[in-house]
């Protein structure tokens, strides 16, 4: 088994939000899908870093979510900031399970054991907060990692997931960075990053932490693998 990963997928099979007029996002389901299967086994499992889907309501995820239903691997869901059909744990695990998206999981409070291998993870939140709103929102992520950290079984490798960057070349999540070097967090990986912002991205180790960038278009719609 192995444990891959990739974000910012942008899916829009059932809504009318077209990637292709973006720059290098011409024909990118079928790269994705082409590199996924030749990449990805059945018994691997793929870690979805947030921005899955443009669907605004959860049934609206229908086209999308077959279309990963029927990829090799089960998928691990964690939420990103473009996700607006996000609704509660229950409701989406009662949809999945309705749908018989039965390799789709969702990632939100709470973590999953993979081959040696804590899966943790939250949205996270922008490091430039200067609003109260923003320490609202900044302040409620923490705790879901938090909790998500809290939640991976003993002697597992705490792998942690975040859709926004904790860290970039002018500032740092610095609150989100102390979470995980106080968990022991050696590896993490982040997406939302897309276009000329990737070539700023941190990449590599920085305070004893190994970042990576796996937005989508970042990685040549290939999903990266961790082990």
């Amino acid at each position: 088994m192995a444990i891959f990963t990739i974000g910012d997928l942008h899916l829009s099979l059932g809504a009318q939000k077209p990637m292709d007029v973006f720059p290098g996002w011409q024909g990118y389901v079928e790269k994705l899908e082409k590199n996924w299967r030749a990449l990805v086994r059945s018994e691997d499992t793929v870690v979805l870093a947030g921005d899955t889907s443009w669907a605004m309501k959860l049934e609206d995820t229908a086209k999308d979510f077959a279309f990963l239903q029927q990829l090799p691997g089960q998928k691990i869901l964690l939420k990103g900031n473009h996700d607006y059909w996000w609704t509660t744990v229950k409701k989406m695990e009662r949809f999945l399970e309705q749908s018989g998206f039965d390799s789709l999981h969702i990632l939100h409070n709470n973590s999953y054991c993979v081959e040696g291998a804590a899966i943790c993870g939250t949205r996270s939140w922008m490091f430039d907060v200067g609003e109260e709103h923003d320490e609202k929102v900044m302040n409620r992520e923490l705790g879901r990692l938090r909790m998500s950290l809290e939640a991976a079984q003993e002697g597992c490798e705490k792998l942690v997931f975040l859709h926004y960057p904790p860290v970039y070349p002018s500032a740092n999540a610095t609150q989100v960075i102390d979470l995980l070097t106080e968990y022991g967090v050696t590896r993490c990986f982040y997406g939302h990053l897309h276009g000329a912002a990737i070539r700023y991205a941190v990449q590599g180790k920085a305070n004893e932490i190994d970042y990576r960038l796996i937005s989508a278009d970042a990685l040549a719609f290939c999903p990266y693998k961790i082990t």
